[in-house]
């Protein structure tokens, strides 16, 4: 390809609403533009690199044996009525009406056509299993899109299902589909984590994430560098202290603190460590309209999980206490509560780990201005009941065993579920075993972000001169940069035939025969990613070599212009 025959615009500044890396250099670097919030077109630079993902992506999906299909953006009501999520989606879920008054949905997801589908034409355990997956935009409705193609509304998403005739053979699938994620991400030369996650709106059971590792990532990750644990924050277990709780050895005494509420500010004001304190958060759950009270517990240096509060029975469907709730049940505004003198008729508490070890310990006094110091469970209040409640952090044993917990951030680009029969059941979706007996269909489902991908690499491929793409999804893998392309008519020559050559022996080249001083061109190549260049020039030329640098190479090098295949195919190949 031929920048004179290509299409591309860079620019020197990105857009000021531009909020991270990758959004402002796909910005700067021609890849995507902006049309609306938090939809994009992808110019040919970026598609060329969105179908390179694609193309991986497809290979590997087909070497695990799915089958690809393409199902419709537009989905009709009923079958998200039948499955539920009609009312449980939320606002993210566009709803449409067509000219005849029906609803429709642009698709977030497909669990509901896919399943429809499979109901439709699979009766018998011999047409089982089966996996389908396609390639398809989704919409989201996000309230606030940002991030560029990070956490954009419309996104290109490849996304499988599987049907099984029992659970043992879907967890053979989602530890095919494991290895073939793995495959994936390993291909296009990207750092990456699989980790243990959250099931979230999806539903099912077992589920991992697949983690770009990227210091500018969303998402917090707790691994062991001493073996193979890696999870989700969301997810990870703060196992119980290996220690048992002290005795006590203070008396319960109330004292003022008068305007300290946060944990840092009592510390502080009594000269004491945040660790000594016992946090206590007021939740609510409401059932046919009546509201109950729960006290959570926590020491004070430790953050609340609330995914791992929604798993606690009769707490699925929580939210914090307003003010005037707490003020309701408990008598003092918030800042001062604890689990001292409190009714249990009234509320339910329950402490995490690490706090049902603490003694002689500072909590509120359910007093305005006022904490009691000394206080202990079993003497001054009850024995609380005992939840994971809490946020790992640093240090803490891994849950395997095997050593400490150490953190770093990712950018989700891939989440597979074992979905189990959430979906089957609600559509009905059954087939007849080998003694002719109806069985619910065991469900997988596989995602995997493309678009987000593209963004993700950028996050973790850049430096100050632009992007710096893995060679498998860069929008060309080698550039050749002529110095004077319309001055010399041996350097035209020269170029040309080194692109003809190059292109003719299978690699991806861009020659770029822009009429621009050189400095330009190599700033053009260098933002956009490209992770091999070769430099033809005059002087080079009669000495019979090239100049060549790699994307990452803090110098270029010259060589012999016929060692340019091989070294292009050591490094590409």
């Amino acid at each position: 390809m031929r920048s004179s025959r290509f299409f591309f615009k860079t620019l020197k500044e990105a857009p000021a609403d531009a909020e991270v890396v990758s959004q402002r250099l796909m910005l700067r670097a021609g890849l995507i533009k902006r049309v609306a919030a938090g939809i994009y077109t992808w110019m040919p630079l970026g598609l060329r690199v969105l179908r390179k993902v694609e193309t991986i992506i497809r290979e590997e999906m087909n070497r695990a044996g799915a089958v690809e299909i393409l199902m419709p953006a537009v989905q009709p009501a009923e079958l998200w009525q039948e499955s539920g999520r009609w009312e449980k989606y939320g606002p993210e879920l566009l709803r449409i009406r067509d000219r005849h008054g029906r609803d429709f949905v642009i698709g977030p997801t497909h669990e509901e056509v896919i399943t429809d589908v499979v109901r439709r034409d699979v009766k018998s355990y011999r047409q089982l299993p089966l996996t389908l997956y396609q390639i398809q935009n989704k919409f989201r409705d996000e309230i606030r899109p940002r991030f560029g193609v990070m956490r954009g509304r419309e996104f290109l998403m490849k996304d499988a299902y599987s049907f099984h005739a029992g659970f043992a053979d879907l967890e053979r699938e989602y530890r095919n589909m494991y290895a073939a994620y793995t495959r994936i991400f390993t291909r296009m030369g990207l750092s990456f984590r699989a980790v243990a996650a959250d099931t979230g709106s999806i539903g099912g059971t077992g589920s991992h994430e697949f983690q770009v590792i990227a210091e500018t990532g969303e998402d917090d990750i707790a691994y062991c560098p001493d073996s193979d644990y890696a999870a989700n924050v969301e997810l990870a277990e703060a196992l119980p202290p290996a220690t048992p709780r002290p005795a006590a050895a203070a008396a319960l005494e109330r004292v003022a603190t008068p305007g300290q509420t946060a944990c840092a500010e009592v510390a502080a004001y009594l000269g004491i460590s945040p660790t000594q304190i016992l946090k206590t958060i007021a939740v609510v759950c409401e059932r046919d309209g009546e509201k109950e009270l729960a006290l959570l517990l926590l020491r004070g240096d430790h953050t609340l999980n609330e995914i791992k509060v929604g798993k606690i029975a009769g707490l699925e469907t929580f939210r914090f206490a307003s003010e005037a709730e707490i003020e309701a049940f408990l008598g003092c505004p918030p800042g001062y509560i604890g689990p001292v003198g409190v009714d249990p008729q009234k509320a339910r508490v329950i402490a995490d780990r690490s706090a049902t070890v603490m003694c002689d310990f500072v909590c509120g006094a359910n007093v305005a201005g006022f904490h009691f110091t000394g206080a202990n469970f079993g003497r001054d209040c009850p024995e609380p009941e005992v939840a994971d409640l809490r946020n790992v952090a640093p240090g803490d044993p891994s849950p395997d065993g095997k050593g400490k917990l150490a953190f770093c951030r990712g950018i989700e680009v891939g989440h597979i579920f074992q979905l189990r029969t959430t979906y089957a059941e609600a559509l009905d979706c059954a087939y007849l075993d080998e003694q002719g007996q109806r069985r619910i269909m065991e469900m997988g489902c596989y995602g995997i972000g493309v678009s987000r991908i593209v963004g993700a690499a950028v996050e973790q491929g850049n430096d100050e001169k632009g992007i710096v793409f893995p060679a498998a999804i860069a929008p060309f893998e080698v550039a050749v940069v002529p110095m004077g392309y319309f001055k010399s008519e041996m350097v035209k020559s020269a170029a040309d035939r080194l692109h003809d050559d190059l292109v003719a022996a299978g690699f991806d080249v861009l020659l770029d025969d822009r009429d621009e001083r050189p400095g330009s061109l190599f700033a053009d190549m260098e933002l956009i990613g490209i992770p091999h260049r070769i430099v033809v020039g005059e002087r080079g030329l009669k000495e019979g070599k090239l100049e060549y640098k790699g994307r990452a190479d803090p110098v270029a090098t010259l060589l012999a212009a016929d060692a340019v295949f091989a070294l292009l195919a050591e490094k590409l190949r």
